[in-house]
């Protein structure tokens, strides 16, 4: 009897010493929904995002024009960071670019504490974004300051053919 109780006894403790390494492993598995690839507002690019280190990062894939259009000085040229401050940055070409840095999983769908660079203007600006619809739209708020004073786009996942 007295081996029962012992043997029930030790079944606990390894039931509770498992029940915070499986709520570490779901948490795990939020926080990466955030990865793969996303069609960007207006279908302008491609973002992948994936883990930099303990952070999330993205980067730009693939663009719908990848080369200036009719009428641009730089037609037919692939596009590039033309409107980045610093001249020395200006070459880099947009396809690769490193887009979002720094993110951080916040729970509850949310990762914060991040930057989104706009190379339409040039600029960097906090972020803060939510996944939405069961996986398949991101919530991307750029802004100054405070997250009330800023812009939200909707990126869509890209289906890949195992997702569908």
């Amino acid at each position: 009897m007295a081996r029962t109780s012992i043997g029930l006894f030790g079944l606990l403790i390894g039931a509770a010493l498992c029940v915070p390494a499986l709520a570490g492993a779901n948490e795990k598995t939020a926080a990466n929904a955030i990865l793969g690839r996303w069609i960007t507002a207006k279908d302008i690019s491609n973002v992948e995002i994936s883990r930099c280190g303990e952070n999330y990062c993205g980067k730009i894939v693939s663009l719908k024009e990848p080369t200036y259009g009719k009428g641009d000085p730089e037609e037919g040229k692939p596009q590039h960071d033309r409107e980045n401050p610093d001249d020395t940055l200006k070459a880099r070409p947009l396809i690769g670019l490193p887009l979002l840095e720094g993110f951080t999983y916040e729970g509850d769908g949310t990762w914060d504490d991040g930057t989104i660079y706009d190379p339409e203007s040039g600029k960097t600006y906090k972020c803060v974004i939510r996944i939405a619809d069961g996986g398949k739209t991101l919530n991307v708020r750029g802004f100054i300051g405070f997250s009330l004073l800023g812009r939200t786009t909707v990126w869509k996942r890209v289906e890949t053919p195992e997702k569908k």
